[in-house]
């Protein structure tokens, strides 16, 4: 039975009933909710699903429309990076489906979106264009850049109006390999030494190269949260990025007062980390049951 995953991103993480309505849109579809991650301070909420390929296409169509119904991003403010209303959406192959089935969906997807009116642009899997293969590059400047962005020819999107679009934004879909979305929050309130920690395990600036890494202000807990998206789990362990932060962190005297495992976590991703933390050496996957 082919399984598809979708871990949606829409910017808006406060207003309760908004996010309410995009989870019964996404509800109507026969989708397996996995998780749905809101958080106040990045104003982002992260809808992971799996089922059947189809299914979780109409599923994001529906969510997706709902959001960009609801969402006005001229009023958006928040801590995490984002560009649109449907700031990102990836897809991701879980079994017996092809990376090139995946990829069919994410552009029936990015040309439904596009024909709501929103500027749609394919990255990872999805594009053959070296500039776009990255989320990073492609967002780069936010939601407040992408009106000049869009004066010019190399910021054609790929579906949808060639044009600024102030109340949605712009939209980023593809195919991905599983990452693990990690955060470690820290006791601090001093940004600029949390700047430095992400420029030691980043891998634009020198760090781990399958590393991505921003540090957010969380100002009700009064403390920085260093969240990541680990791209590739097999090449860059959890746990090796979570000891350097902690010795990056100790460094500077600031502990260690928790960490996040946002949405899904592959099961091998965490293999690793028995190993490390427990030395299970000799430990088997297949000992896990439910």
């Amino acid at each position: 039975m082919k399984r598809l995953m979708a871990e949606v991103n829409i910017s808006e993480g406060k207003d309760k009933t908004l996010i309410n309505e995009v989870r019964e849109a996404l509800l109507k579809n026969d989708v397996e909710v996995i998780d749905i991650d809101s958080e106040p301070n990045h104003n982002r909420t992260v809808f992971t699903y799996i089922g059947d390929p189809q299914n979780v296409l109409q599923g994001t169509k529906d969510l997706a429309a709902k959001a960009v119904e609801l969402i006005d991003m001229t009023k958006h403010t928040g801590s995490h990076p984002r560009m649109g209303a449907v700031d990102v959406v990836p897809f991701i192959p879980v079994k017996d489906i092809t990376t090139e089935e995946a990829v069919e969906i994410a552009k029936e997807f990015g040309k439904y979106l596009g024909s709501l009116g929103v500027p749609v642009y394919y990255y990872e899997d999805a594009t053959d264009n070296p500039d776009r293969k990255s989320l990073v590059k492609i967002r780069k400047g936010q939601y407040e850049a992408f009106e000049e962005k869009m004066k010019h020819e190399e910021w054609k999107p790929d579906e949808g109006p060639f044009e600024f679009v102030p109340k949605s934004g712009a939209t980023v879909t593809g195919v991905r390999f599983p990452l693990v979305a990690f955060n470690v929050n820290l006791i601090t309130e001093n940004i600029d030494i949390c700047k430095k920690i992400v420029q030691a395990i980043r891998g634009a600036t020198g760090g781990y190269k399958y590393v991505r890494a921003i540090a957010l202000p969380l100002e009700e807990e009064k403390m920085i949260q260093i969240s990541m998206n680990l791209v590739n789990y097999e090449k860059t362990p959890i746990h090796r990025v979570f000891e350097t932060i902690k010795s990056e962190a100790r460094a500077y005297g600031i502990s260690v007062a928790g960490t996040e495992l946002v949405g899904p976590v592959p099961l091998m991703a965490l293999e690793d980390v028995l190993d490390h933390y427990l030395q299970t050496h000799n430990f088997s996957m297949e000992q896990i049951y439910l």
